[in-house]
This record gives C-alpha cells, structure tokens and sequence, in this order.
C-alpha cells in the first residue's frame, strides 16, 4: 500500500487582518486562483486586495478555499556594488 499525500486546505485569515499582506486560493472556472495582495476590506461576502501592481482583486467569500497571511516581501537591495 502507497502512502497517499494531500494538501490541507484552511481560511485562517478573518476580517479582522485587514490591512495584512494575505494570499488567497479560490475556486474558479476550470479550478483554482491565487492572488497575494493587502487586504484592503471584506465586506458583504466580498474581499478586495490590492496587489503590488496596484490593481484590485475582488474575491468572493463562498469561493475561498485556503488563505492566510504571509510575509511582506523583501526589500531590494541599495548596494551599489
């Protein structure tokens, strides 16, 4: 017998990590998104993050299936060199 592995799928984010850098996987057409951006609401079954780009993504609560927030990423370097 093989030993079988999977992912465990947990929201371990809420509406009280506005403001926190988050990433969220949800289900699409055709199966799964991911989006990594700020929080910047969740209201009415819907949470809207900003990506570093600048655009928003608008995400319907019902359709997370696994988020939670991440690290803010690295700075670049200014060393000239």
């Amino acid at each position: 017998m093989s030993p079988q592995f999977g992912a465990r799928l947990v929201v371990a984010i809420t509406p009280g990590d506005v403001g926190q850098r988050v990433t969220v996987r949800r289900v699409d057409t055709g199966g799964f998104r991911d989006a990594v951006g700020v929080l910047e609401s969740w209201t009415g079954g819907v949470l809207i993050l900003r990506k570093r780009d600048g655009t928003t993504v608008e995400i319907a609560e019902n359709s997370m299936v696994a988020a939670k927030i991440v690290a803010s990423p690295p700075r670049a370097s200014s060393t000239g060199g």
